[in-house]
């Protein structure tokens, strides 16, 4: 299989390819990842982390970009969780990260594919932020990420990103690495024992009952329906969000961003009838 892809210089570069890292374990992340709709394999990455390997058809079968595409499933799995995701992707021209947590606006930051920056500092220092790390240590290496350096390509800034992340516990198992193709990570992901097969079954009815099974075993409180104001609060944010991002991923056929709309919409619907099905005592 190919690993390298034509960028649109002409140059040889990383075949499109991404991860989506979420901080939380993977039983709390496996009743909700269902919802992007696309073919995934998660496992364990780590202390309190998990990963999401997506087969990637919407950028290897399609004309959107890979990191459209993961901006919007990112900021899909954020909202109303209470845990961030972190989005890394490449493809043959460039390589970068979107971090997403809650309803904030998603921050990332983007390198060429020879590791020219070219992204913001603000964001690296609103990465740490989020992501609680070291002030002073984690930001000082985060930095170093911002700056030229001729001897790093964009696959090496990814793993300078990821390696930062070890001090918070992430630990991506042996071959889930930054540059590798989408084909290539999935056949790594499936060869772990604990990888576990992410699909959407297309029942809302299942996939309602898998969230409430989540919310009574206390993995997650992704969807908070307690019956009180602010629960009906957030199931009403999370409609009034999604419908202009499904209306906007339709207009400019944008699956990633389409995908975060229908999900905040199903999931505000669901916190909604969950509201009113099951009245407080």
């Amino acid at each position: 299989m190919s690993t390298e892809a034509t960028s649109r210089t002409g140059r040889p570069g990383p075949a499109p390819g991404a991860l989506l890292l979420c901080r939380a374990d993977p039983d709390s992340v496996a009743p909700v990842a269902p919802l992007l709709r696309e073919r995934m394999l998660l496992t364990r990455a780590g202390q309190g982390w998990s990963v999401l390997v997506p087969e990637g058809r919407p950028w290897l079968h399609g004309e959107e970009p890979v990191d459209r595409v993961m901006t919007g499933w990112a900021t899909a799995l954020a909202v109303g969780a209470p845990w961030p995701v972190l989005a890394l992707w490449w493809d043959a021209d460039r390589g970068g990260y979107t971090l997403a947590s809650g309803f904030r606006r998603p921050v990332g930051y983007i390198w060429l594919a020879n590791g020219t920056p070219a992204g913001e500092d603000e964001a690296m220092r609103t990465f740490a932020a989020r992501l609680a790390l070291d002030p002073v240590l984690d930001v000082q290496s985060l930095d170093h990420l911002t700056k030229p350096d001729p001897a790093s390509d964009v696959r090496s800034r990814l793993r300078g990103l990821l390696a930062v992340l070890t001090r918070v516990g992430l630990d991506l198992p042996a071959g889930l690495a930054p540059g590798e193709p989408a084909d290539r990570l999935r056949e790594v992901a499936r060869d772990r024992s604990d990888a576990h097969p992410v699909e959407w079954e297309g029942r809302p009815d299942t996939v309602r009952g898998e969230l409430e099974a989540a919310v009574g075993r206390r993995l997650t409180p992704w969807l908070p329906w307690s019956g009180d104001p602010k629960a009906r609060a957030l199931s009403l944010a999370q409609m009034a969000t999604g419908l202009p991002l499904a209306a906007w991923g339709l207009r400019h056929r944008s699956s990633g961003w389409l995908t975060a709309g229908a999900l905040l919409l199903t999931h505000g619907a669901l916190g909604l009838s969950y509201d009113l099905t099951h009245p407080r005592d």
